[in-house]
């Protein structure tokens, strides 16, 4: 429990400040340190020909976000292909298969960094740099400028915008200033500190080939064994942070090197949770709605905080009969209690590291993951999780407003049949996604790769499909999963859980900007309540845990009841 309030604690503590800073650097407001980011950021826009005092529309802006993945991802694509004809690669590591590729760039380009691979024993030190760390720095921000641009539909576009090519649209902002100038001024001057601070405590920070050891049981077969190090503190720095969750080794943070210590431990807690919680209390000083913080916030906190409980509630029942049992697939330097909160917090949010195997995670803790990928908004990615909770309340006034025999609308402007289509349509997506995907895997079990065909076997299939979709990126890792099946389907998933959910909310914003605002009266339904809060998380257990309730009962539920009837 002291780990579990000190966490929140320091979250809240330092998300306060950062998202009162984050808030200025998206509304670009004139900072103490303008010459200094300037010297990095005019450089930058000079090279993509960009001008980032021009506005844009929603569409422009829908537009620029997309060729930049274009651009990105088949640059990526290229270099896992010929990693081993370039530098930087003392551990000889060769080129990977176009498939498995394609999955790894598409899983970091979404921001997922699921991982089909083993870390370091797949990836040379300048693919890992690159194109893999370098996404894990650029994916965040592009979540945290749609969302930016969702709230500026909302609330009516820029003030005193320069006028956008299309007159008929709201200016949104400008998207190369909206990822460049958060990138520079926030994200990686705090990864640099994480990153400092994670050396310190024994995290590898080098570009040397790793050491040659002698194992104590060494044998004839392997009486050497080389260790992989590398530059592994900054990107645990930035996995982190960014929501990203790839890690440099196979076992990600349960491994020393990626984590050495208790304290660093801590850190990669308190990362996994910072920037969502910052985003959350951001939106107050960047909309001008000091009480829509509340709202928001206060939700994401009580679910949170019930997800986390529970977890590790959870996890402290499943040692029925030893200790030994109790701590199955967890690091013995943390226990049982601190692998359980890791386990909801990384969940919570769109990161999907671990320090723990969630293979063996007890079947209820592993609900309770997969109800917070489901959900996805708890906290969420960076932009990518606010941008979902906008969804919950567009829907929850919407019902809302049809229970109370009002006209549904949001901040003085009518919500109508276009944007009601367009949230059914993602509504519905996720379902049929995520079960004819999973059905299809199970019904032909020779392309499951899977370890347990019992009820397990039904959690572990779905875990992948659900962490994909909600790009996460953790798994059950009881799956054979680098195989074509695995990495295409999933790389379709991926794709499907990202670009749709990011756009048609920026599309619904911009369609909401071109109404005439019409003032608050008696009659207009008030948000920031806690009734409406209620309201809210109803909506979102209705949609995304009672839509899956079969197949959550035939996985996790069923196996919690097989355990418990031995």
């Amino acid at each position: 429990m002291t780990e579990f309030l000190l966490v929140f604690a320091l979250a809240i503590a330092l998300g306060w400040p950062l998202g009162r800073y984050l808030a200025a650097v998206m509304r670009g407001a004139p900072m103490r340190g303008d010459r200094l980011f300037g010297l990095i950021e005019r450089p930058l826009y000079a090279l993509l020909g960009v001008d980032p005092s021009r506005g844009m529309g929603w569409k422009g802006y829908a537009k620029a976000f997309l060729l930049s993945n274009l651009v990105l991802g088949v640059i990526v694509w290229g270099v896992l292909m010929t990693q081993a004809w370039l530098p930087l690669n003392p551990n000889d590591i060769s080129n990977m298969r176009w498939d498995l590729a394609l999955h790894t760039m598409v899983s970091f380009l979404t921001n997922t960094n699921q991982q089909h691979y083993s870390g370091q024993a797949q990836l040379s030190y300048l693919a890992h740099a690159s194109a893999i760390v370098g996404l894990q720095v650029v994916t965040p921000m592009m979540g945290l400028a749609l969302v930016a641009a969702t709230l500026r539909g909302l609330f009516g576009g820029r003030e005193n915008a320069t006028p956008v090519r299309d007159g008929a649209e709201a200016d949104v902002g400008n998207y190369w200033a909206d990822v460049i100038r958060p990138a520079v001024r926030f994200l990686l001057p705090l990864c640099l500190v994480w990153s400092l601070a994670l050396t310190s405590q024994g995290g590898p920070a080098t570009l040397q080939g790793g050491p040659v050891a002698t194992p104590v049981d060494a044998s004839a077969q392997m009486a050497e064994q080389k260790i992989p190090l590398g530059p592994v503190a900054p990107m645990v720095a930035i996995k982190q942070l960014g929501t990203n969750g790839g890690g440099w080794y196979g076992p990600n943070s349960a491994v020393p090197l990626e984590n050495p210590t208790p304290f660093s431990n801590l850190l990669e807690t308190l990362a996994l949770i910072l920037i969502p919680v910052s985003i959350a209390f951001m939106v107050g000083s960047f909309t001008g709605r000091r009480k829509f913080t509340a709202l928001v916030f206060g939700t994401m906190l009580t679910m949170s905080l019930v997800s986390a409980g529970t977890a590790v509630w959870s996890e402290s029942l499943s040692g029925t009969s030893s200790d030994i049992a109790l701590m199955e697939g967890k690091e013995v330097r943390f226990g049982a209690a601190p692998s359980a909160l890791w386990a909801a917090f990384t969940t919570q949010t769109s990161n999907g590291s671990v320090n723990a195997m969630h293979d063996s995670l007890a079947p209820l803790t592993g609900l309770v993951t997969i109800s917070n990928m489901l959900v996805n908004a708890i906290w969420g990615g960076i932009g990518c999780g606010l941008q979902q909770f906008l969804v919950y309340l567009l829907l929850s006034v919407f019902l809302a407003g049809l229970r109370t025999g009002r006209t549904p609308e949001l901040f003085g402007r009518k919500i109508e049949a276009h944007e009601v289509k367009l949230l059914a349509a993602l509504v519905l997506l996720q379902p049929l996604a995520l079960l004819a995907f999973t059905a299809i895997t199970l019904a032909v079990p020779s392309i499951t790769g899977n370890s347990n065909p019992g009820f397990h076997g039904i959690s572990q299939v779905f875990y992948e499909y659900v962490s994909a979709f909600a790009n996460n990126g953790s798994g059950f890792e009881g799956l054979g999963d680098a195989t074509y099946w695995w990495n295409l389907s999933a790389s379709l998933m991926l794709a499907l859980g990202r670009y749709p959910a990011l756009i048609i909310p920026l599309a619904i914003a911009g369609s909401l900007a071109r109404k005439r605002a019409t003032p608050e009266g008696p009659g207009t339904l008030k948000l920031e309540t806690p009734t409406f809060a209620l309201t809210l998380i109803a909506v979102v257990v209705i949609l995304t845990l009672l839509q899956f309730m079969p197949v959550l009962v035939l996985g996790p539920v069923a196996d919690h009841l097989a355990l418990s009837a031995l």
